[in-house]
């Protein structure tokens, strides 16, 4: 039995653990918060949500994240993670993500991977999940490693480049009929929060009256569940650089421009740097004026799409090999990660 914590910010944290789980050999079961899928065949815990109202001392005087005092959903969700462990007894935990989780799995004498995330993560928290995991999987390519990380943890990472639910999946047929009048941007922010307003939006749309605009979530924008055929038919897609966004943009083999958005460890901004650096997206630090859109989707357009190198399309088996392996080790045997 493999357990799998996934954060409730978001979406990416549960697509991610749901395409790596499609691979694995035994069986899993996802804790979180977050509603349990309909699709999804097994094991799920629902963890009480973690209320932030007046916290006192959420850190620990800055050793940990979230571990307020005397914080009644925090001792909820901490023991139904630890009624689970100890009833299942399981052979490997998976935290995607969470510091706290990740100490209390290996505090109960459970095995613990990581999901590594970009940014400065030199905070005392994460040097201890990261130092205390026995493997971490960093879901970019090991040609755009993490800058400052020390050698022990790149001694025990898997690199797997980007992992998204559409890794494989055939594109659409293309609709028949005229040739287009318009070529079309497709704005995918994402359901973890957007900087952006529906005004900066609408200005953007102005400026460029000879495209096309499509967007997924957003300000004043619908959710869609499965935005596959409209990322295919895109001819830019403009979005953040939240490691799922990027994947799925990398699936569809779609020209992007990425702007990053504020999150906490600098994450996004990391990112994007490691795409700029490998040419591999049109990269802009923040919300372009709307005098600069017109340029800026022509420059998009124009880059040679080189996104193999960031997803090669096996991430997400690359990963569950890691976990299954993992869990099969006998005690007492050391960790070795696949290069």
């Amino acid at each position: 039995m493999i357990g799998y914590y996934v954060h409730h910010q978001g979406s990416g944290h549960l697509h991610r653990a749901r395409c790596i789980a499609a691979h694995l050999q035994g069986p899993v079961t996802i804790l979180s918060s977050l509603p349990e899928p309909p699709a999804w065949t097994g094991g799920w815990v629902s963890l009480p949500p973690d209320g932030d109202d007046a916290p006192v001392d959420p850190t620990a005087r800055g050793r940990l994240h979230w571990v307020p005092l005397h914080h009644p959903e925090h001792r909820e969700r901490m023991g139904a993670i630890a009624e689970w462990i100890r009833q299942e007894r399981p052979a490997l935990f998976v935290s995607d993500v969470s510091v706290e989780a990740a100490t209390l799995a290996r505090l109960m004498g459970t095995p613990v991977v990581v999901a590594a995330m970009r940014g400065d993560r030199g905070d005392e928290a994460h040097r201890l999940a990261y130092d205390l995991a026995d493997a971490l999987i960093a879901p970019w390519p090991q040609s755009l490693p993490e800058p400052h990380w020390p050698a022990r943890w790149h001694a025990k990472t898997l690199h797997t480049g980007g992992i998204s639910r559409y890794d494989g999946r055939p594109r659409p047929l293309p609709v028949s009929g005229g040739p287009p009048t318009r070529k079309e941007v497709v704005v995918m922010l994402g359901a973890g929060g957007a900087d952006i307003t529906e005004g900066q939006l609408a200005e953007a749309v102005r400026a460029t009256p000879d495209w096309s605009w499509t967007f997924l979530g957003g300000p004043g924008a619908d959710w869609i569940d499965d935005p596959w055929p409209v990322l295919c038919r895109a001819d830019v897609v403009v979005t953040h650089a939240g490691q799922n966004a990027v994947a799925e943009c990398a699936a569809a083999r779609v020209p992007a421009v990425v702007i990053p958005q504020d999150r906490p460890h600098g994450e996004q901004h990391a990112t994007a740097r490691a795409l700029r650096a490998a040419g591999l997206a049109t990269v802009r630090d923040s919300w372009p004026p709307p005098h600069a859109w017109t340029g800026l989707l022509v420059e998009a357009t124009a880059r040679e799409a080189r996104w193999e190198r960031w997803s090669p399309g096996d991430g997400a088996r690359r990963a569950a090999r890691l976990l299954s392996d993992l869990a099969l080790r006998p005690p007492g045997r050391s960790a070795c990660v696949p290069r």
